[in-house]
Order: structure tokens, then sequence, then C-alpha cells
């Protein structure tokens, strides 16, 4: 996956150097956002964060460009957007992750403790299943049930 995303921003950028500082800049954020809170689903939050660092690279060098120009208007700097999520998208995404918390803490500690390793640690089914002492077919089950509630979750916020 990692040449993937690696091969998609080099395309981005243009520029082998930077689509690998970009790539490895991908990956920091997506194990800071797994630290922090429990995307929905990780590997779209990879996808998402490494296109939007190389579209943001892309607009600062733009501006970088025009600020060497002898005719560039400074005011235009204004006019950047900032990069910090607003206080009101900062308490959306809070509330988001309470509910997110409390839906998975009402499932079975079994199935919580599947998910996680099958979505955050990417282990494949039959070694969680040693590792908790079930079935593979246990563990696919169990995952069944906590993406059934997590979409429903979903669905409802988007309402």
């Amino acid at each position: 996956m990692q040449k993937t995303l690696f091969k998609r921003l080099l395309r981005i950028v243009g520029d082998i150097a930077i689509a690998e500082e970009l790539t490895h800049e991908a990956y920091l954020r997506a194990r800071r956002a797994i630290e922090a809170t429990v995307p929905q689903n990780i590997e779209a939050f990879l996808w998402t964060t490494a296109r939007n660092l190389a579209f943001d690279h892309i607009r600062r060098e733009k501006v970088r460009s025009r600020g060497k120009s002898p005719d560039n208007d400074f005011f235009e700097i204004e006019n950047i957007a900032d990069e910090k999520a607003s206080l009101e998208e900062h308490l959306i995404h809070k509330e988001h992750v309470r509910l997110l918390r409390e839906a998975l803490e009402k499932l079975p500690l079994r199935a919580q403790n599947a998910w996680f390793l099958s979505r955050m640690q990417a282990w494949p089914y039959p070694k969680i299943a040693a590792h908790l002492g079930v079935s593979p077919n246990t563990v696919f089950n169990d995952i069944k049930m906590v993406m059934a509630v997590l979409y429903s979750l979903r669905a409802k916020l988007e309402r």
C-alpha cells in the first residue's frame, strides 16, 4: 500500500523526494489520528490525508513562486485559508469522537479487540483468532457486528 500511495503522490507533485516526504507525513498523521481517535476507515483516512498534503504542497509552491516575482500582490497572501480547523469544526469532531467511543463501548470487549486488531493493527483474521482464542469465523462475525454499528452511527451523523 505504501508503494501505491507513493506512486500516486509522485504523479501529483512530480518530485520523488517530495513524494517520499509526503508519504511519510501521511503515515505519521494517520498514526497520530489512531492514537487520538478511531477513524472509521483508516485506509480512506490515509489516502485522503496524503492527497490533501500533496495539494497543500502544490498550493504552497504556487504562493512561493508568486512571492519571488517582482510584480507580486502581497495582499493575496491574506486570502490563503487557515489550515487550522475552526472552533465549530473542532467541537463537531469532538462530538463525533464521543459518539464513536460510546458506540464502541456498548459492544462486547472481544468484538472491540477483534475490530481494533483488524482495522488498526492490520492483523489477519487467523492471527486475531489465535490471539483471542476463538475461530476465524467468530472474528469475522465480531468485526461484522462492529462494522454494522459503525455504519449505523455514520448514517445518523450524516443526516
